[in-house]
């Protein structure tokens, strides 16, 4: 009411020339003259409540679940090649082509081998086995072991080889109680 009344005062007030123009008049300035801010709404009043419930649900961390988790039946992976397999768990080695240790730390997981046959026209090693070729990379062997009992595989653990490193100098090729000396004469 109050604000059709300030419109009235507004419009009355209005020289007649300009309403002769056909000029637009906004009057939203005119209800909301008292208002400095927009209105605060609540944000739990305008979501639903299970809308909050599952908010709150995916701030307070990880959903738990006591048992183990199967992947198994939602990879697609044909029943005969889960059941029936083991998965060979190991560290790989340092390859023949570099010097430095640095990056074979790494663990590898490789399924053990099945049938194969010869072909006969050109030679060629073949197998109807898709896992047979797949070799995937863990940072760690529990990363590896957690991965095959997602996927429901059966696992064993090459053990671990530690290397001692050999104690070496530069004064070992000249001492004189090794073979290492080479005499000139």
């Amino acid at each position: 009411m109050a604000s059709l009344v300030s419109t009235r005062l507004i419009l009355n007030s209005i020289k007649p020339a300009s309403l002769l123009r056909n000029r637009s008049i906004a009057t939203a300035s005119v209800k909301c003259k008292d208002l400095r801010d927009a209105p605060i709404i609540e944000p739990k009043a305008a979501i639903l409540p299970d809308e909050v419930a599952h908010d709150k649900q995916i701030e307070e961390g990880y959903i738990t679940i006591d048992s183990p988790v199967d992947i198994s039946k939602v990879t697609g992976v044909p029943e005969e090649h889960i059941k029936s397999r083991r998965v060979h768990i190991f560290q790989t080695v340092k390859n023949a082509m570099q010097s430095g240790t640095d990056n074979v730390g790494q663990w590898s997981m490789q399924f053990e081998t099945r049938e194969r046959w010869e072909n006969p026209l050109m030679g060629w090693a073949s197998t109807g086995d898709p896992l047979s070729n797949m070799s995937i990379q863990f940072r760690s062997k529990d990363d590896a072991i957690d991965f095959c009992e997602k996927n429901g595989w059966q696992w064993f653990l090459e053990a671990e080889k530690e290397v001692k490193p050999k104690v070496k100098s530069y004064g070992f090729n000249f001492s004189w109680n090794k073979r290492t000396r080479v005499s000139t004469k």
